[in-house]
C-alpha cells in the first residue's frame, strides 16, 4: 500500500521512539557501536520506511506537446546559460523568466532580442517564482537557483500541473527527495534533474560502448566532482548571498552527481540493478574555515561564519550495488588540482578512463592507441551524436553537452517519450549527498541507498539511446 506523507511522519515518529539500536538493527557492527551525531539521525531513518510505488514513472511518456512553453526561475550563471541555448530550438516558447534580482530578469529578457520569445518577467518578490509556475500557459518549469531552492520549486511545479526540468542536485535533504519521489508518482509530471554530463561525448561513448558488450561485465566504475573553485565561495558578486558557502558547511560528497550520472547509466542503475549502500570518508578542512574565519573579521557578510565549521577538502564515498558492482565517488572543490570527473569504467573485457584529457580505452595492460581509438569511437559513436553533435558543440554549452542535454529534454516531451533521467535518478543521486554526511559523521559507518522505485528497479528498461522513436525536433542552423 502506498504510503501517505502523513504515514511516513507517524513511522518516523514511532521508531524514532524505539531507539538507535533497533533502527541500526540491519547494518554493520561497525555502524553499530559508532557515535552517532544526534542531528543526523534523521537521515538514517529516511532509509528505512517502506516504500510502495504508486506509479512508475521510469518509462513514461507524458502526453505530446507540440510546442513547449517554458518558463525559467533563476538567471544567474545556469539560467542565463540555458536561456542562450534554447533560441536555437524550434517548437519551444519562452514565457517567463524569474529571478529575485530585477537586473537578472531584465538582462536575461534583454539576450531574446530580434527572437520570436517576448516573455513576462517575475522579479523582486522571494514568492514571484510561484506566479510563475501558476500561469496555465507554461508546460516547462526549468529551474537554476540555488541548491536549498531547487526541490520547493519542483514540489511546487508539479502541484500546478508542470513538467520539471531543475538544476544539481535536485534535493539537499533525504525527506525532500521523497517528495520529489511522491508527487512526481501522483501529479505524473516529469522531474528532470539536468545532470548535463550525462551527455558530454565521452560518457555517452562509454555508454553504447557498454551496451554493446565492449568492456564485457562492468564490475567497478569511478567518478567525481574536482574542480578548483574555491575564490568563487567567497566572490558576492558570483554567488548570490553566499548560498554556496552556506552549503559547505555540510560535511559530506555535497556534489556527486556529475561524476555518478554518467556512471550510474552505464551500470543500469534504477534500471536493473540499484545502489544498496555506502560508506564515505571526508579529511579534515585545511581551507575554507580559515579564509572565511578571516573575511569574518573585515567583513559584516562573512560575520555569520565566524565559527563555522566546513566540509574536509576532499571526500571519498564508495557505493555497492544491489547485484556487487562498485562504485567511488569523489568531491574536492577547493584544493588547487586540476579539473576531473574520472570517468572511470573497468569491465572483464575492457576498460576506459576519460581524466586526465584525452579520454583512454584499454583492453589489456596498455591503453590502445590513437589511431585505434578512434576507429572505436567510429564505431561506437553514439546516434545522438550522429545527428546533431557538431551541431551542438557550435552552439555550446560546456563543450556542446548542455545543448545536447536541451534538445533531447524537449525532443522526449515533444514526442511523448519517457525522459533519460527520471525522477527516481533525481531523487537516488542527489539523496548520496546526505547520506554521506550521515556516514562521515559516523566515522564512515554504512548506510543504505533508499530504493526510491519500490521495487521497480528490477524491470525498469534501461535508458534508450537508441533514437529509434522521436528525432525531429528541429535545430535553427542558420542561427549558428
Amino acid at each position: 500500500m502506498q504510503r501517505s506523507s502523513e504515514e511516513r511522519r507517524d513511522f518516523l515518529k514511532l521508531t524514532g521512539t524505539m531507539g538507535l539500536g533497533l533502527l541500526s538493527a540491519g547494518i554493520t557492527q561497525a555502524c553499530a557501536t559508532a557515535k552517532p551525531v544526534s542531528s543526523l539521525n534523521h537521515i538514517q531513518q529516511q532509509t528505512l520506511i517502506p516504500y510502495t510505488q504508486k506509479f512508475n514513472m521510469s518509462g513514461y511518456g507524458a502526453p505530446k506537446i507540440e510546442t513547449v512553453r517554458i518558463g525559467y526561475i533563476g538567471m544567474g550563471n545556469r539560467g542565463s546559460g540555458a536561456l542562450n541555448r534554447i533560441v536555437y530550438l524550434e517548437n519551444v516558447e519562452v514565457k517567463a523568466l524569474c529571478d529575485i534580482r530585477p537586473e537578472k530578469a531584465q538582462e536575461a529578457k534583454k539576450k531574446l532580442e530580434n527572437t520570436p520569445h517576448n516573455p513576462t518577467l517575475y522579479s523582486g518578490g522571494e514568492n514571484e517564482w510561484k506566479k510563475l509556475c501558476e500561469r496555465n500557459d507554461i508546460d516547462l518549469v526549468y529551474i537554476c537557483t540555488p541548491w536549498n531552492l531547487h526541490a520547493p520549486m519542483a514540489l511546487y511545479a508539479m502541484e500546478q500541473g508542470k513538467h520539471v526540468a531543475v538544476e544539481i542536485p535536485a534535493a539537499t535533504t533525504m525527506e525532500d527527495c521523497w517528495k520529489l519521489v511522491e508527487t512526481s508518482e501522483r501529479t505524473r509530471k516529469h522531474c528532470m534533474m539536468l545532470e548535463n554530463c550525462c551527455y558530454d561525448f565521452f560518457e555517452l561513448l562509454t555508454l553504447n560502448m557498454a551496451r554493446q558488450g565492449f568492456f564485457g561485465e562492468v564490475v567497478h566504475v569511478e567518478g567525481a566532482y574536482i574542480h578548483d573553485i574555491y575564490d568563487s565561495f567567497f566572490d558576492k558578486s558570483k554567488r548570490y548571498d553566499l548560498w554556496r558557502l552556506k552549503e559547505n558547511q555540510r560535511n559530506g560528497n555535497l556534489y556527486p552527481t556529475h561524476g555518478l550520472g554518467p556512471i550510474c547509466q552505464i551500470l543500469n542503475i534504477n534500471r536493473g540493478d540499484k545502489m544498496d549502500y555506502l560508506v564515505s570518508m571526508a579529511s579534515n578542512d585545511f581551507m575554507l574555515a580559515p579564509r572565511a574565519h578571516a573575511l569574518a573579521a573585515t567583513d559584516a557578510d562573512f560575520k555569520q561564519f565566524a565559527n563555522a565549521s566546513f566540509r574536509g577538502n576532499m571526500n571519498t564515498t564508495t557505493i555497492r550495488t544491489q547485484k556487487g558492482k562498485t562504485i567511488m565517488v569523489q568531491h574536492d572543490v577547493t584544493s588547487p588540482r586540476p579539473y576531473s570527473r574520472i570517468h572511470l569504467v573497468s569491465g572483464t573485457k575492457g576498460t576506459a578512463l576519460k581524466y586526465p584529457l584525452p579520454g583512454k580505452i584499454s583492453t589489456g595492460h596498455d591503453w590502445i592507441s590513437e589511431e585505434e581509438y578512434k576507429k572505436l569511437e567510429e564505431k561506437y559513436q553514439p546516434e545522438i551524436i550522429k545527428r546533431i553533435g557538431e551541431l551542438a558543440k557550435k552552439v555550446g554549452g560546456h563543450g556542446g553537452m548542455d545543448f545536447l542535454m536541451d534538445w533531447r529534454l524537449i525532443d522526449c516531451l515533444r514526442n511523448g517519450l519517457p525522459l533519460d533521467q527520471d525522477v527516481y535518478d533525481a531523487a537516488s543521486w542527489s539523496a548520496i549527498a546526505p547520506l554521506s554526511e550521515w556516514s562521515v559523521a559516523n566515522r564512515s559507518a554504512s548506510i543504505d541507498v533508499p530504493d526510491f522505485t519500490g521495487g521497480s528497479w528490477k524491470n525498469n528498461a534501461p535508458v534508450d539511446i537508441s533514437m529509434t522513436k522521436g528525432g525531429n525536433t528541429r535545430i535553427k542552423e542558420r542561427s549558428l
